[in-house]
């Protein structure tokens, strides 16, 4: 069990009138492209969609998935993407190691999928100083313009993040 206990500020969306059931390890494909997948989680999810903004200026098309949850992933959706595009960011707001970019390499891998260009982009594990969101966001390349870097440099030739 883990608690979390967010500081800061939310996006501000318009809520529905009606309260739907979420379908339980159901995540969302926001857009579509064919250049790369952005696959993001909780808070990196609105960043994400703001690098794909940023990368179809330049004629770069990503999709962007909220993949919603951790476990139970979403791995029809994942699957079907990895296998779209060929190149997977997966973006988190969490430790790398053992996280939800793990967890995503795991289901390739038991799935036998090979052949793709896998980066995750998150918390590495060292210590990380204290700072304003933006500013820790901003260092650890998981805001718009980080994560716009990582895919640009994804699809370069031999590219990796």
């Amino acid at each position: 069990m883990a608690l979390r206990y967010p500081r800061g500020a939310g996006v501000g969306v318009t809520l529905d009138k009606e309260i739907a059931e979420l379908a339980l390890g159901i995540g969302e494909r926001l857009n579509d492209g064919r250049d790369l997948a952005i696959i993001a989680i909780g808070a990196t999810v609105y960043p994400a969609l703001e690098a794909a903004a940023l990368l179809g200026k330049e004629g770069i098309k990503a999709t962007v998935v909220n993949a919603r949850f951790v476990k139970p992933l979403d791995r029809e959706l994942i699957l079907s993407v990895a296998r779209e595009c060929g190149k997977l960011l997966t973006v988190e707001e969490n430790a790398l190691m053992g996280g939800f970019g793990s967890s995503i390499l795991e289901l390739l891998s038991d799935e036998q999928i090979s052949g793709l260009a896998v980066s995750r982009l998150g918390i590495p594990d060292r210590f990380i100083e204290h700072g304003t969101q933006s500013e820790l966001r901003r260092m650890l390349g998981i805001d718009a313009a980080g994560i716009a870097a990582a895919a640009r440099k994804m699809l370069q030739p031999g590219g990796f993040v």
